[in-house]
């Protein structure tokens, strides 16, 4: 299974967090409050997409999150989020192999928006 994720991280705020949903136009995962959290206002706007093991449901997160992003950085900046606030974050499960590859158009889009993207690779537990 592959998580995509994005991360969008603001000081704590319902309204910072209702202005990113209504700026991108998606609904993220429900806020839950984590120890990272100060009171019960979220500090995390996150968004997941999911790969089912098959692949049979390709998902082009890359160009979907940035696609989200672009229009929409200057109006983030605004309201307080900077690019070095924003993550995406690909989480990959596997059985025998964890082999990754990337287009360069996708990999430069990142690098010309300065956005980050981390990597997790988790052997699967039998």
């Amino acid at each position: 299974m592959k998580y995509y994720n994005l991360y969008i991280a603001f000081e704590s705020n319902w309204d910072t967090y209702n202005k990113v949903t209504e700026l991108l136009g998606r609904n993220p995962q429900k806020h839950k409050k984590s120890k990272f959290d100060k009171n019960n206002e979220p500090s995390m706007w996150w968004l997941q997409l999911k790969e089912d093991e098959e692949g049979e449901n390709y998902v082009d997160y890359i160009n979907i999150f940035m696609d989200l992003l672009e229009p929409n950085l200057e109006s983030l900046r605004k309201i307080g989020i900077e690019k070095k606030d924003i993550l995406i974050w690909l989480v990959y499960e596997y059985d025998h192999q964890c082999a990754l590859s990337f287009l360069p158009n996708e990999l430069e889009r990142l690098g010309k928006n300065g956005i980050a993207l981390n990597i997790d690779c988790l052997e699967k537990k039998k």
